[in-house]
């Protein structure tokens, strides 16, 4: 069976979301902006930015980046589009104490994003933060204090909550059609080259303020391409593969899907979580003076117990996915009376365990560019400023969500299993793995408290 979009909203949840958005994009623009500022001018934050103009509700006022070259292209972006002049700032903490932003957006590197988000609301803007919200558990739990002290709207970028085909799919799983769901199976295969080369450190560019950007983490060699703004390395799209920086792809992609596992099955963390993994590929890591490598996994598996039900994450960077049947990432919801892929490019598909039934399937409904749906985040966003309701994904349950791929690499490190207390958010009695609940902060920045 082929759900067509017409079809499609009138069976799911996804008819009242895409009306409730309309108005906000085709009513007349309010009398008064708010004021908007983007922090991260990389390529995902001007994705974000993008729908921020062309709501008609934002005024864009300032931007921040510790590269020039990517903060001078977004100012020019901002003049032609919006017609706005926003002035440029290399330190976040300049940009919020003189433009005073209502609206704040987070998309720097991992290992940023819990001082920028707090630092916002504690200056009384509204912040959508991108995935994940932290490199360590701790600090989401500073985020959620410091948001719902200051009594702001934190959204983050988990924009798979709104997607039409998911929110279609969570109705369908919940309704009971796929049975009792005993597990789940989520991840990520991607193909990749052979083993990695260590690239030489080499000076900053002049442009790029490398101190400010490696922040509260270690100073590490730059390795980048000083004459190409996109080159290879650590810096703009690198980091995630880089653990002083961020969590590999487990703390990348595993949020998007381990955050659709507690989304759909109403959960908040797991009992126990356990991993194993490595760089069979890439090889050993390199750091030296001269050189160096990434440091994350090429392949990680992680298993976790909830309750009523088990969940695996694999991710691979190597022997793509041609030779298995459907897309190279998503959740396998495995069930009494069938198996739902809930995934991303091609939608979602049911097949039921009578094969003589067809399978379901739910169209995506994906924007552009990269496949998402931002707009519908950005709508749900300012929609919760107005109301003053929780976003759709408030920052505590994408704490939540972003825990268990934490807990994943907390195993991996450790080498063992741990048990996880959600309710105090503490490993039970291991002092070891408490431990790596969060990390110290290179000076002067310092590590915000709960």
């Amino acid at each position: 069976m082929n759900l067509n979009r017409r079809q499609f909203l009138k069976t799911s949840t996804a008819a009242s979301l895409a009306l409730s958005a309309f108005p906000l994009f085709g009513a007349e623009a309010p009398s008064r902006k708010s004021r908007t500022a983007l922090i991260g001018c990389g390529w995902w934050g001007n994705n974000i930015l993008g729908e921020a103009m062309a709501s008609g509700e934002c005024q864009i006022v300032g931007l921040c980046d510790v590269d020039a070259r990517f903060l001078d292209r977004t100012v020019e972006r901002v003049k032609k589009e919006a017609g706005d002049t926003p002035k440029a700032y290399r330190d976040f903490r300049e940009l919020l104490a003189k433009e005073k932003p209502e609206i704040c957006i987070v998309a720097t590197p991992d290992h940023w994003h819990p001082l920028q988000t707090i630092a916002a609301v504690q200056a009384g803007a509204h912040v959508y933060v991108e995935k994940p919200i932290g490199h360590t558990i701790r600090e989401g739990r500073a985020m959620v204090k410091a948001a719902r002290a200051a009594g702001r709207v934190v959204q983050v970028g988990t924009h798979r909550r709104v997607s039409p085909h998911n929110i279609a799919g969570r109705d369908f799983i919940r309704s009971g059609k796929v049975g009792k769901i005993g597990f789940i199976r989520a991840f990520v295969h991607y193909g990749g080259s052979g083993p990695e080369r260590p690239r030489k450190n080499v000076e900053p560019p002049k442009e790029l303020d490398w101190d400010l950007w490696c922040g509260p983490g270690p100073l590490r060699p730059y390795n980048g391409d000083p004459d190409n703004p996109w080159g290879g390395g650590i810096h703009p799209r690198g980091f995630r593969s880089y653990l002083d920086y961020a969590n590999g792809t487990l703390g990348d992609w595993g949020i998007h899907w381990m955050d659709q596992i507690l989304w759909i099955m109403d959960q908040k963390w797991p009992k126990t979580a356990y991993s194993t993994g490595g760089r069979p590929i890439k090889g050993p890591p390199v750091l030296t003076k001269e050189e160096q490598t990434s440091d994350a996994p090429d392949s990680q598996v992680a298993a976790y117990e909830f309750d009523g039900f088990s969940v695996s994450w694999e991710h691979r960077q190597f022997a793509g996915n041609n030779a298995e049947k459907g897309e190279s990432v998503g959740c396998y919801f495995y069930g009494t009376e069938g198996t739902f892929h809930m995934g991303w490019q091609q939608g979602a598909v049911f097949y039921p365990t009578d094969g003589r039934k067809e399978a379901v399937r739910f169209e995506p409904q994906l924007g552009q560019p990269d496949g998402q749906n931002i707009k519908e985040l950005w709508v749900d966003f300012l929609t919760a400023i107005k109301t003053g309701r929780k976003p759709v994904s408030d920052i505590e349950e994408v704490h939540h969500s972003t825990n268990v791929a934490l807990l994943g690499m907390l195993s991996l490190k450790l080498g063992r299993s741990v048990t996880w207390d959600g309710a105090k958010e503490e490993c039970v009695a291991d002092p070891e793995a408490n431990r790596l609940l969060r990390r110290a902060y290179r000076q002067p920045w310092v590590y915000p408290e709960a």
